[in-house]
């Protein structure tokens, strides 16, 4: 069963839109300068390794924290200038599960429809619909401590849409899920974004990032440094090739040295392999050094951009 899509909203006006986003803690900047967007039916990736400002940046958009400076409209609503007419268009599902152990799980739904004035309209219709969307009709007299992990998920999610929100974040919605309860969210958060909803997903997983996000804005040190397609921020930020050897090769410590002549960054190691990042001449200037050695050649995954950015950070 597909859920009703949210209010009517221009389709080229971004239901988030955020501009020079800039947050300071003990006279650090921690999101320094950031500029994001998401549109209906849009999924958009905030990665960086850790302390890059995923997670300020994402307090920032959803209202829990006052930028120092920059700019937020959700739904074309300006967030200083009316912050609670933008906070009834948003919704958080946390990576912890915060849900009321007191209440069923009908009675959570219930309980958040409480904390919005005026109430969402018909609200024991869609509690009813939220319960069968997401699998938990049969629990919904059941207290939430006998569902597995992925079922949890599924109820914080639930709770998140009970008052119809334009957009919702995700941070890190999978995590400690096993590998079949993953899929299960992913792909309700797939049918969620085909019903028009903006969401905004913080995640380490990389596979995650790959198979959800339309789009990913990459963080180092608080600001943005790639935005774009996966495709198109690997080319910017990896290269157009992997190029991965054994690091046990006596011929190893030439590679990096010939890397670090030619200006190229230094080949990452991952157990027992060294992974080079080449684009197309890069590859051809190798293969004539290195012609005789045994090495592969793979293309960019996002899991070669999370370590690059892991060793700058």
């Amino acid at each position: 069963m597909s859920m009703p899509a949210p209010d009517s909203h221009p389709p080229d006006v971004p239901i988030l839109r955020a501009a020079g986003l800039v947050k300071q803690f003990t006279g650090r900047r921690v999101v320094d300068g950031v500029d994001l967007q998401c549109r209906a039916g849009q999924v958009l990736g905030l990665l960086g390794a850790n302390g890059a400002g995923k997670t300020t940046t994402l307090r920032l958009c959803a209202g829990f924290l006052q930028p120092d400076a920059g700019t937020i409209h959700v739904a074309g609503i300006d967030r200083r200038a009316d912050p609670e007419a933008a906070a009834r268009r948003v919704s958080v599902c946390t990576q912890d599960d915060t849900f009321d152990s007191d209440f069923t799980v009908r009675g959570n739904l219930e309980q958040m429809s409480r904390y919005f004035h005026p109430r969402p309209p018909a609200v024991k219709e869609r509690i009813a619909a939220l319960l069968e969307r997401f699998g938990l009709d049969r629990y919904a007299d059941a207290k939430p401590d006998i569902l597995s992990g992925g079922y949890r998920r599924r109820l914080m999610l639930a709770r998140a849409l009970i008052h119809e929100p334009h957009l919702l974040f995700l941070d890190e919605p999978t995590t400690g899920l096993d590998p079949q309860a993953r899929l299960e969210v992913w792909e309700l958060i797939d049918a969620l974004r085909r019903d028009g909803l903006a969401l905004v997903l913080t995640t380490h997983y990389m596979d995650e990032a790959e198979r959800l996000a339309d789009e990913l804005l990459i963080l180092r040190e608080g600001q943005g440094v790639a935005a774009g397609s996966s495709r198109a921020v690997l080319g910017d930020l990896v290269g157009e090739h992997v190029l991965v050897l054994d690091a046990r090769n006596p011929a190893a410590e030439t590679v990096r040295t010939w890397a670090r002549q030619a200006g190229l960054p230094e080949p990452t190691r991952v157990l027992s392999t060294l992974h080079l990042a080449l684009d197309g001449p890069g590859l051809a200037r190798f293969s004539a050094r290195f012609g005789d050695l045994r090495f592969e050649v793979r293309p960019p995954t996002l899991d070669d951009l999370f370590l690059k950015l892991a060793e700058k950070s």
